[in-house]
């Protein structure tokens, strides 16, 4: 897939919200609480798209470290909350991913904004950015306090694997049964970044 090709699929209008239900653990708007006017904080993150030695198609996830919190351990995409010194969501985005990964995402093209998401277990509203550089210029840089690992994913192999249906202990007393998972490999993708993934989905195929 060429630039030219991502490009012409991201002119399109987004598919939005249609696209999280299907991996909504709770199957339920992801966006209804904010409307409802439910306190949240803004966050962003940012999704890079390059083509590796191959010439595949790849993003770059980062599995959490573990921590006494919602999203210990889990695979999300570079970034975080929205600090006092970012003048637009769009900086939140390059900022965490510089300061978690270190990849200087300003100097990459932006291709678009995908549709925001509502995370109620942290009452953050997701921004998510996608950037684009044809090839993978840079070196990774990651920040051990945040980031446990760095993984590279093929997207559209992802894309055409079957998705797992596993269940998630949330703590001693309950757990959700069936949540959907994009799974690479090791790699189990659920929740926010799944919803995101699965809008980039049905833009890019």
């Amino acid at each position: 897939m060429t630039r030219a090709d991502l490009i012409a699929k991201f002119e399109h209008e987004l598919p939005g919200e249609q696209s999280h239900l299907a991996f909504m653990p709770f199957r339920g708007s992801s966006m209804e609480q904010v409307r409802k006017g439910i306190a949240f904080r803004d966050a962003a993150v940012a999704i890079i798209l390059f083509h590796n030695e191959a010439g595949k198609l790849c993003t770059i996830v980062t599995r959490r470290q573990e921590y006494d919190g919602s999203h210990s351990g889990q695979i999300s995409f570079p970034g975080g909350k929205k600090e006092i010194d970012d003048d637009h969501l769009l900086d939140t985005a390059i900022r965490e991913c510089y300061e978690e990964i270190g990849v200087h995402a300003r100097n990459f093209e932006v291709l678009k904004q995908l549709t925001p998401l509502f995370v109620p277990v942290s009452q953050f509203l997701i921004t998510p950015y996608v950037f684009y550089t044809e090839n993978k210029t840079f070196e990774y840089m990651r920040s051990e306090r945040e980031v446990a690992a760095i993984h590279e994913v093929d997207l559209l192999a992802l894309y055409a694997s079957e998705v797992v249906q596993l269940d998630i202990p949330m703590n001693t007393n309950y757990i959700l049964k069936n949540v959907p998972h994009f799974q690479q490999g090791d790699i189990l993708i659920w929740g926010a970044t799944a919803l995101i993934l699965n809008e980039l989905k049905d833009i890019l195929i």
